[in-house]
């Protein structure tokens, strides 16, 4: 293949593309609703937005990505049930209808599960199985939501499915990179660990919440021991930028795993603001952030080529955290505000900056392939005349 010719991009996937602007307006909601939340003057319609902010942005924005990487991944045009349904949650969520848009989210989760029993048929593996586990969380989610239970008591559960993807997914690049058995091994007993504090919420969730807790911490320990990052930081370019992406994230797993130890389902706002932004913000996010350049042209077909400003937008999610916290700390609700706010801006600019580059990217691309058609018609036309001297 000639390099004009590898540097054709193939056509968008529009399934995804749909389903992905449906997951980003459930980000936009879900980040609206965070402003709300957080005490920014904001109109008055956006105010309903505050009560299914964690949703929103947790299985309507999140959940809908991931599904919609599954479907892709498995390449069955039932696959992208999964994705569909969360999206459409999401839309249900912002038109004020709870009990549908908890429907639709068990379907959702229900589906990608029946995807994951599809891939299993093509390779049974334990990451696989982490990352079951972590869809059946989700389905136990909505079925909290459906319940008509307070969102709270759903939280353990969506964080239970967002934490167990990642790790499933770590999980496998370390087998990739020379696990030892007694490694798998010890992951075994941190994600049963775990998943029993998360399961003994439904009967005592203070415990359950603490419980759980430790599983965080153990599994931050495992994965800061055993993740490939430890060494690719130490290259360039877009590999450093994903092992600094997922390092800072294994900081705040950290510190939410000792937050869910110490102070349980507390209602303070510290351990409040700790419990769940430490893990849905300073982890998940950062996983997000890290993994975008992979899943991107994987999802969209389209590519997302490293820049150094990709920085720009990790530091401001960190840097904001630190702030967040600090005003809670502090009782200083100016400088948590401050914060939350700088949170919410490093999601919108890693957004802008990712369609930024993949535009650039794209039209270089195809500057490239035209100029390669160019002088190929124009060696065809100097041999068809120089064919016709002789």
């Amino acid at each position: 293949m000639s390099g004009l010719a590898a540097v054709r991009t193939r056509p968008v996937r529009r399934e995804a593309l749909a389903l992905l602007a449906g997951g980003a307006s459930a980000m936009l909601a879900g980040l609206t609703g965070a402003l709300v939340l957080l005490g920014v003057s904001m109109p008055p319609a956006a105010t309903s937005l505050a009560a299914t902010h964690g949703v929103l942005m947790a299985l309507g924005f999140l959940g809908t990505v991931i599904a919609l990487e599954r479907a892709v991944a498995l390449d069955r045009s039932w696959g992208y049930l999964s994705p569909g349904a969360s999206a459409a949650g999401a839309m249900l969520a912002l038109t004020g209808q709870p009990t549908a848009a908890a429907v639709a989210f068990a379907v959702a989760g229900l589906s990608l599960l029946a995807v994951y029993a599809a891939l299993a048929r093509v390779e049974r593996s334990l990451q696989l199985a982490v990352q079951v586990s972590g869809a059946g969380a989700w389905v136990l989610a909505s079925v909290v939501l459906l319940a008509g239970m307070p969102v709270n008591l759903a939280t353990p559960w969506m964080a239970a499915f967002l934490v167990l993807t990642v790790a499933g997914e770590r999980l496998d690049l370390a087998r990739l990179g020379g696990l030892p058995v007694q490694g798998r091994r010890l992951f075994v007993v941190i994600w049963v660990w775990f998943m029993s504090g998360i399961s003994m919420v439904a009967v005592s969730p203070d415990l359950g919440v603490r419980l759980a807790g430790t599983g965080l911490l153990a599994l931050t320990v495992w994965l800061v021991r055993n993740d490939i990052a430890r060494r690719t930081v130490r290259m360039a370019g877009v590999t450093r930028y994903i092992a600094l992406c997922l390092l800072a994230g294994y900081v705040w797993l950290a510190v939410a795993g000792a937050v869910w130890v110490v102070g349980g389902l507390g209602s303070a706002m510290i351990w409040m603001d700790l419990r769940l932004h430490a893990l849905f913000l300073g982890f998940v996010i950062s996983m997000v952030f890290g993994h975008a350049p992979v899943i991107v042209p994987a999802l969209l077909r389209v590519p997302l080529p490293y820049k150094p400003w990709f920085y720009l937008h990790l530091a401001l999610l960190h840097a904001g955290l630190v702030v967040r916290f600090a005003g809670d700390a502090l009782s200083m609700p100016d400088l948590r505000i401050a914060g939350g706010v700088m949170n919410v801006s490093a999601i919108l600019l890693f957004v802008c900056v990712s369609a930024a580059a993949s535009v650039s990217e794209a039209r270089r691309r195809r500057k490239l392939v035209a100029k390669g058609s160019a002088a190929r018609a124009a060696a065809a036309g100097a041999t068809g005349a120089t064919g016709g001297v002789a």
